[in-house]
């Protein structure tokens, strides 16, 4: 194995796929509490030597299990992404956006790993309204702050994208 990859939400759409591209050729570790994700998503990945799964809380510092590998890549897609899931679990986004981040980042940082957050902007304000815009609530300006202000340090490398819903 050339690298070492953490997938927060790992068990979750898009993430579970993510962990299905990187087995390939990497060791991946799968962070996921299974609020929104579905063990079922990564259950043809757990027999793999080269997979974990972890089933940890990412607002908790992480636990040995994950903290014991040195990462290459992090990857955080952590985070409720439909609008019955972040509008049932609105202090648990608000959490994962700005603790879950900070953790993921740190764990970036120690390893020199890239970072790469990926958000939804389904989360950040009202779902009827398209295209989102970039101040339609607090959970996008939380995450995007602790992203920006921690990469100020210049030692860490992010990625940011933002997934859009079509309205075709």
């Amino acid at each position: 194995m050339s690298r070492t990859v953490l997938i927060t939400g790992g068990a979750g759409f898009l993430g579970s796929h993510l962990c299905d591209y990187f087995i390939k050729d990497s060791q991946v570790v799968a962070v996921d509490n299974f609020h929104t994700g579905s063990k079922k998503n990564v259950a043809h990945l757990l027999d793999n030597p080269s997979f974990t799964l972890v089933e940890h809380d990412v607002t908790k510092d992480f636990p040995k299990q994950v903290t014991d590998n040195k990462y290459d890549i992090v990857l955080n897609l952590a985070c409720p992404a439909s609008p019955p899931h972040y509008q049932r679990l609105a202090i648990e986004t608000l959490e994962v956006g700005s603790l879950g981040t900070t953790n993921a980042i740190q764990l970036a940082l120690r390893d020199n790993a890239r970072f790469f957050h990926a958000s939804t902007s389904e989360v950040y304000g009202d779902p009827e309204v398209h295209p989102q815009t970039e101040d339609t609530g607090a959970a996008l300006i939380l995450t995007v702050h602790v992203v920006c202000t921690m990469s100020q340090s210049g030692s860490l490398r992010p990625w940011y994208i933002r997934i859009v819903k079509s309205m075709d």
